[in-house]
């Protein structure tokens, strides 16, 4: 696998607000810990739809990563152009330091919010131009964004072998665990 959609929940499903939320480094640590392996089997690009959330929380990582892995590349793409427009200045400021990291940002329509279909050809474009998805989701905690976007990658890895992984909330707990009981043995 060399392309892999990365997506998830948006921050406010999950109650965050600001990046300065507690459980920020645990959803990263899970996403990392499931990227390093594709990486050592070769994946080249990590790509998002960049919206608040797993998504650029995503590319955080992946800029993160290039250390260790120089030959990795992350692109962002959007439904529309400047879908930041309308966020709080602390988002847009975060989300301006995330787009100086990344190989390739376009919006998928080249004008600003005009419709739903603008998701729907995004994640068209998402789902053709990659080999698999790594899903922050959990349905079991209650239905969020994230399920068309799951229901269209189960879809195509029935039909054409698409590689779905995903990251539950028993994954983030879990790492969540680990991490605080490091901190207390150091």
């Amino acid at each position: 696998m060399e392309n892999l959609l990365v997506t998830g929940y948006r921050a406010h499903e999950l109650g965050i607000y600001d990046q300065k939320h507690k459980g920020i480094p645990y959803i990263l640590q899970a996403m990392e810990n499931r990227l390093i392996p594709l990486l050592d089997e070769g994946l080249k690009w990590i790509i998002t739809p960049g919206q608040y959330g797993v998504d650029l929380w995503a590319i955080e990582i992946a800029i993160r990563l290039k250390q260790h892995y120089p030959e990795l590349r992350c692109s962002i793409l959007t439904a529309y152009q400047n879908p930041e427009e309308r966020w709080n200045d602390q988002k847009k400021a975060y989300y301006e330091q995330i787009l100086r990291g990344v190989d390739y940002y376009a919006p998928v329509s080249k004008q600003p919010y005009a419709g739903s279909w603008q998701f729907a050809a995004r994640d068209e474009l998402l789902l053709r131009k990659t080999d698999g998805i790594l899903l922050v989701y959990d349905e079991e905690a209650g239905v969020a964004s994230p399920k068309f976007i799951k229901e269209r990658a189960l879809a195509k890895q029935e039909t054409e072998g698409y590689r779905y992984i995903s990251i539950g909330t028993e994954e983030i707990q879990a790492v969540a665990d680990e991490m605080n009981s490091s901190m207390f043995e150091e």
